[in-house]
């Protein structure tokens, strides 16, 4: 759209945040934060621009306006996250951070990203989609959650079968689809792939032992632990099934791949003759927040990549792309 710039000139990086997705406040704090981070290297000429759910046409000449080489989307949910910006800016022609959008698109569809895991034999919880007429084929208890939310929205615990008829019609108000995922009691970690690496781990130890969307973002009583002690080869197996995942999704620059290591001994592994700790994959987050509450920031912190720094690497390879 605009004529590439020299390298002795700044790159203009449009930091997109915002959308029309449940997490819009989210969205934009973590916006501000990468736009402040990117605002601290002087070979970048950074700007802000707040969108609800823009044309191709409104989104192009808004980004012609401000004068940009590369966009930096921080939206999260179903649109913002799941292909439908990055469709956009497919059309736009214009180079942009993050998995391209058919990559988003299959990492938000959670009972697709699961077929694909286990195509690529990374071990995920046994799950199904809800019937119209309220059936569940996985025994209780499980997790009731919309199939394209991020952020934990929409997700119940179902401890008696019983309850999920009400929760089913609660969140069919605002959901078309749901899922029903086994429940799994154990430790919850996540490990976040940048450029085709795992970064450390993190822990996550929520104060009331289940991580929603409050204890994520409003309180501060949630701990997190980065290269937590783990049994012997889990945190490796890990690492390896993380990026495994964000190949077979074919995901870009920065992903976050969330676990539960499971509680107990004497588990059967998915993965035939190999003992194994009970890892499963929940879901992959193709663009991870970056609020003071988010983990891909801590996890790149640990490898002494500060925000600044691991922006920068993404706008580099976004970069990249344009001149391949």
């Amino acid at each position: 759209m605009n004529d590439p710039k020299t390298a002795e000139s700044p790159r203009r990086v449009t930091v997109l945040m915002g959308g029309p997705d449940a997490e819009r406040p989210v969205s934009l704090e973590s916006g501000r934060r990468v736009a402040a981070a990117l605002g601290e290297i002087p070979e970048i000429d950074v700007s802000e621009l707040v969108i609800d759910r823009p044309s191709a046409a409104s989104l192009r000449d808004s980004l012609r306006a401000i004068g940009t080489d590369v966009v930096f989307p921080v939206l999260h949910g179903p649109w913002g996250e799941g292909g439908g910006l990055q469709r956009l800016l497919e059309e736009i022609g214009l180079a942009f951070v993050g998995s391209g959008s058919e990559a988003a698109e299959s990492a938000m569809d959670k009972m697709r990203t699961k077929a694909i895991a286990r195509a690529a034999g990374v071990p995920t919880p046994p799950a199904c989609l809800i019937a119209e007429d309220g059936s569940i084929d996985v025994d209780a208890p499980f997790v009731i959650k919309p199939t394209d939310e991020g952020s934990s929205v929409g997700v119940r615990l179902i401890v008696d079968a019983a309850e999920a008829t009400g929760v089913i019609s609660e969140l069919r108000s605002t959901h078309a689809t749901l899922m029903a995922e086994r429940y799994v009691a154990g430790r919850e970690l996540t490990v976040t792939v940048l450029e085709g690496e795992a970064l450390p781990p993190v822990e996550i130890e929520p104060s009331d032992g289940f991580y929603d969307y409050d204890a994520k973002y409003v309180r501060d009583d949630t701990r997190y632990t980065v290269s937590p002690p783990l049994p012997p080869g889990v945190e490796a197996r890990m690492a390896s099934d993380s990026v495994k995942i964000f190949h077979a999704l074919r995901c870009r620059d920065l992903a976050r791949v969330d676990w539960l290591v499971e509680d107990g001994e004497g588990r059967t592994s998915e993965r035939p003759g190999e003992a194994d700790p009970g890892m499963w994959m929940l879901e992959v987050n193709t663009i991870p927040g970056m609020t003071t509450h988010s983990l891909a920031p801590m996890a790149a912190a640990a490898r002494g990549i500060d925000l600044p720094g691991l922006c920068r690497r993404m706008v580099d390879a976004a970069s990249a792309r344009s001149t391949d």
